[in-house]
Formats: structure tokens, C-alpha cells, sequence
């Protein structure tokens, strides 16, 4: 552990379970890199994740978008294009985008595909796939409802899914925002998490929530809190 992290771990109580609103003031104090980091939330969840019935996952829009502007892009065929363009799509095409993909194109950060165009783009599944960039029905990304999409990405529109542990991990915006619009942000993320608990789901459900900024301690909120 670096010098930094030693003075900030003696300013921290390690056997205190703080509120979100300290910990996101917590979170800006020790948030001094010189980069502005990324706030990040980590939840882990009291589900056995190998069980198809207690998968955890949905998507979100963060009243208080994330800080950092998606680069979206759209597989469409005719007039949705055009509803792409006007959305402000990064990128938009039919066969000649898939194409420009499978030869190495990936300068985006999101893929929405209309569900007419999936069967051809399903063919770039061993790219796509590992990358998490397939588009899904489950996050919205397949759909015919091109423009919403697109802005919702990039107003802040985010997917939360539990890893093979059982944990949420997710971005919640930057150090930079006003502890108000981390507390919003995280609450909504939170809320949504706890209306997505599986119904076989027993016992205690949000078992632990650590809040940190990239090159920040992790402060160990009170997962008692009602969300």
C-alpha cells in the first residue's frame, strides 16, 4: 500500500458501515489522483448466481448520467437509419457496418441493432461476445425503437448484471460530481437492484455494498439502509 492510501485508510473506520451520503463524501475527499476517477459501486448479493432463476440483471437511466459520453452504434436498415442519424448515432449502417466490424471496426462503446438485422450480426458473435457488445433484448439494445435508445445511452442509460460471485459492479459517475448527484445516481441503482431480487432468492439479499473511486479505498456502506 502507497503512502496515500496509508493516510487515507487512518482516516477511515473499518468497523463502521457508513450511509451513502457519508460515504459519497468520503469518496470525494479521498478521490486524489490527478485524473478524474470513476466512482464505482459494488454490490454482492445473496443469490447463487449458477441458478438460471436467480439471475440479477436490467438496465437503468442515471438521473445524473455517468460522466462520460457513449459512442453508440447502430445496425439499422433504411428509415431507422435515419432515426439513428437524427439521435445522434456514432455510427450507422446495415451489411456494410457489420462488414467494417468483422474486419476489426470498434470504435463504440455500445451496439443497438434493430431485430431484423440480428441473424446477420449474430454471425459476429465470437467478436462481439467476449467484448459484451452483442446487442440483447434483456438491455435494450434489439429493438425497433431506435431513437430512444441511442439517447438513453447517451444520456446515461446503464446495464447492471451479478458476475459469476454473485456481485454487481458498476459505474456510478465521477469523483467530480456534486455528492448529490453521486447519492441520486447510486440510489437509483440500488432501488433497481432490490426490485430486481429473484423470488427464490432467500435469506439476506444485499449482503455487502463497498463504494470507491478508481484509486480510492473502498468504504463499506450499511446495506440495512433502506434503498
Amino acid at each position: 500500500m502507497g503512502k496515500r492510501l496509508e493516510a487515507v485508510e487512518k482516516t477511515l473506520d473499518r468497523q463502521k458501515l457508513y450511509t451513502l451520503e457519508n460515504g459519497a463524501a468520503l469518496l470525494k475527499k479521498h478521490a486524489t489522483a490527478k485524473f478524474d476517477e470513476t466512482a464505482e459501486l459494488h454490490i454482492r448479493l445473496g443469490i447463487d448466481p449458477k441458478q438460471s432463476d436467480q439471475q440479477v440483471r436490467g438496465t437503468i437511466n442515471l438521473p445524473h448520467g455517468t460522466g462520460k459520453t457513449k459512442r453508440v452504434a447502430v445496425v439499422a436498415k433504411g428509415e431507422k437509419q435515419k432515426e439513428a442519424q437524427s439521435a445522434g448515432a456514432d455510427a450507422i449502417g446495415a451489411d456494410d457496418l457489420i462488414e467494417k466490424i468483422s474486419k476489426g471496426f470498434m470504435d463504440f462503446d455500445v451496439l443497438v441493432a434493430t431485430p431484423d438485422v440480428m441473424r446477420e450480426l449474430s454471425k459476429l458473435g465470437k467478436i462481439l461476445g467476449p467484448r459484451g457488445l452483442m446487442p440483447n433484448p434483456k438491455s435494450g439494445t434489439v429493438t425497433f425503437e431506435v431513437a430512444n435508445a441511442v439517447k438513453e445511452l447517451k444520456a446515461g442509460r446503464v446495464e447492471f448484471k451479478a458476475d459469476d460471485s454473485g456481485i454487481v459492479h458498476l459505474a456510478i459517475g465521477k469523483a467530480s460530481f456534486p455528492e448529490a448527484s453521486l447519492v441520486g445516481n447510486a440510489r437509483t441503482i440500488l432501488e433497481a437492484i432490490v426490485k430486481a431480487k429473484p423470488s427464490s432468492s432467500k435469506g439476506v439479499y444485499l449482503k455487502s455494498i463497498t463504494l470507491s473511486s478508481t484509486m480510492g479505498p473502498g468504504i463499506h456502506l450499511d446495506p440495512a439502509q433502506k434503498y
